[in-house]
């Protein structure tokens, strides 16, 4: 009897959840999307329920209704179902639709499955000089943002005012910072505040702790990433934009640029050779591959 009233507490609970709001899941967790829309809700509750009252298929998917993975559906699953959904932490702001993928990574980071620009993974995105929200035409120090006039002479993220014969910072000009701030970063301007570009640390991360598989997808040459979990990604051979060019080899940006040569930030290299950090000038053209914030 103290079972069934347990059970009958928890139906009743997630019927009044329904009825004002809806708590997402990872994208990853495939088990309880019984509706097949691609998230863990509770709308899947009530199909569920409304399959073990009439056992009409017709609009569920049966492999994910077996939430305990026991081989069969039934009330177990339902309560398996609402456990997964109370127990998952709700993240604030969560109303994007942008997928991750949680490769299993010590930090936990969880990258998007395509980059900034595109909607599927294959698709190469957007270009950005580093520091910049919006694709151009051209890729140089004439339209750079954060640049007076030619060559380095910046006016935002400097460390030093005179290196050598270059002028880094405009007359005189030093702000010390190496992070982009959220107004400045592509993920955080364009996706919303879920995202960021990921740092010099993250990209090290996802360079070490993962196997790199040369790959085609959908005839788009590239890399698939398998993190230490067995989930992967694929990284797309996207190229970089210098002047109005478009050269081949992948090129992601970081949102981190070296301190003691502000003119170049870090980003992610890869060819058919080799997948190396390093750095590049701030005006050219770089793809973008965004992570996403943690919300503890």
């Amino acid at each position: 009897m103290k079972e069934k009233n347990l059970f009958f507490k928890r139906v009743m609970l997630a019927l009044f959840l329904l009825a004002v709001c809806w708590i997402p899941v990872r994208a990853e967790v495939l088990p309880g999307d019984v509706d097949g829309n691609g998230k863990t809700d509770i709308t899947d509750v009530t199909v569920l329920i409304d399959y073990l009252l009439t056992r009409d298929a017709s609009s569920i998917d049966l492999e994910a209704a077996d939430v305990d993975v026991d081989g069969q559906v039934g009330i177990a699953d339902v309560v398996e179902l609402i456990d997964m959904i109370l127990l998952a932490t709700p993240i604030p702001g969560d109303d994007d639709d942008h997928e991750w993928v949680d490769l299993g990574l010590p930090s936990g980071t969880l990258w998007a499955t395509c980059n900034v620009g595109a909607s599927i993974p294959e698709e190469y995105g957007d270009y950005f000089a580093w520091g910049e929200t919006e694709p151009k035409d051209v890729y140089n120090w004439s339209t750079y943002k954060w640049c007076n006039g030619s060559n380095t002479t910046m006016t935002k993220y400097c460390t030093d005012s005179i290196y050598t014969d270059s002028s880094y910072g405009y007359n005189g000009f030093v702000d010390d910072k190496t992070e982009l701030d959220p107004e400045d970063d592509a993920a955080y301007v364009n996706w919303g505040e879920n995202w960021r570009m990921p740092t010099y640390d993250q990209l090290n991360e996802l360079k070490t702790k993962c196997s790199w598989t040369l790959s085609t997808q959908n005839d788009v040459n590239g890399y698939l990433v398998t993190g230490p979990n067995g989930n992967t990604l694929f990284l797309p051979d996207a190229g970089q934009r210098w002047g109005s060019a478009l050269y081949t080899s992948g090129h992601y940006w970081s949102r981190e640029i070296d301190f003691f040569y502000p003119d170049v930030a870090y980003y992610l290299l890869f060819n058919s050779r080799y997948v190396l950090l390093s750095y590049c000038s701030r005006d050219q053209g770089s793809t973008v591959r965004a992570v996403r914030v943690s919300q503890n």
